[in-house]
């Protein structure tokens, strides 16, 4: 990776040590920045005092994102590199002025229930195998049960090797997780035989703890975009019909589906969802429940479980209908 090279290229490098200092990976915001100090290099601005809002302005042009979310994205970036500088008293005032767009086109994420999961690992059990990917179907059946049964990130399990799972106690061990955190995920029964069934079809006695859990060429660890791809590639098979507003599936969709599975399920439990995000949370890996809220799409379902719960509520209170 080239050096970074404009009148900016020490403050910006110091704020990315700082960023990954705190243990954030900020992969997509070094990449956005290095084109700002790019940008700022063929651009001859040789000081702070150059980096005007009209500067700004031309570079964010320069940039086009068709997106509302690419481009509030990299207006962010600048913004809180701007923040910290004034933190650091190099500059007086943020140039970066401009406002974010208005997100109008978010589509809601599509919910798999517990038909359309099964029916994507029947779908996923008769994939072929290749020259280059030998157990196709074995390996992707797996990843998708463990990313709709356990509501983990793609790149997580992509990353999980043998000695990750953990038998003994049924918990998987999941490292460089998003922000760098570790956490232990408990599973049941179920996953703990189908994961046995997995390791033993697919390695036998020949897997060391080190040994990538998917894999297909020479041992390396399957890509998450490959993951990915072979779930686009299988959709049209599934034949789902989109409700309006809802967007295409994506594989994330899955870990969607089992955050708002879970808190449904805790409603018809009859616990208390409320004193239990706090868990779903911690299993999820967030740093707190706003993250976790985000997952958790009102479907029909959950508001038929509320206004039921409230129901029985105000009618059990004293003076209720």
């Amino acid at each position: 990776m080239t050096a970074l090279q404009s009148a900016l290229a020490q403050p910006i490098d110091n704020f990315l040590q700082y960023k990954k200092a705190l243990n954030k990976k900020y992969r997509t915001e070094t990449l956005a920045l290095r084109l700002f100090d790019c940008y700022l290099f063929e651009h001859g601005v040789v000081d702070w005092r150059s980096v005007t809002s009209d500067v700004i302005e031309t570079f964010l042009a320069s940039r086009p994102r068709k997106r509302p979310r690419s481009y509030n994205h990299l207006l962010g970036v600048l913004r809180r590199f701007f923040d910290w500088a004034v933190l650091q008293h190099w500059i007086d005032c943020n140039p970066v002025v401009q406002r974010s767009k208005r997100e109008t086109s978010k589509r809601l994420p599509y919910l798999f229930d517990l038909v359309t999961a099964r029916r994507l690992l029947e779908v996923v059990h008769h994939l072929p195998d290749t020259p280059k990917g030998p157990y196709r179907a074995l390996v992707y059946e797996t990843v998708f049960a463990m990313l709709y049964g356990l509501g983990l990130r793609v790149g997580e399990v992509a990353r999980l090797t043998v000695g990750d799972v953990d038998f003994t106690h049924n918990l998987l061990d999941i490292r460089e997780t998003k922000f760098n955190k570790y956490r232990l995920v408990p599973f049941g029964p179920r996953m703990a035989c189908r994961l046995k069934c997995y390791i033993d079809r697919r390695y036998g006695t020949t897997a060391t703890t080190q040994t990538s859990l998917f894999s297909f060429a020479q041992g390396k660890p399957i890509h998450p975009g490959t993951i990915s791809q072979t779930f686009h590639k299988l959709l049209p098979q599934l034949g789902l019909r989109l409700p309006p507003g809802v967007a295409a599936p994506c594989v994330h969709d899955l870990r969607h589906s089992f955050a708002v599975g879970t808190l449904l399920r805790w409603y018809r439990e009859g616990a208390d969802p409320n004193s239990r995000l706090i868990h779903l949370a911690t299993f999820m890996g967030h740093v707190d429940i706003n993250s976790t809220a985000v997952y958790l799409t009102i479907t029909d379902a959950l508001l038929l479980e509320a206004d039921q719960r409230f129901h029985a509520f105000a009618f059990a209170s004293p003076g209720g209908a």
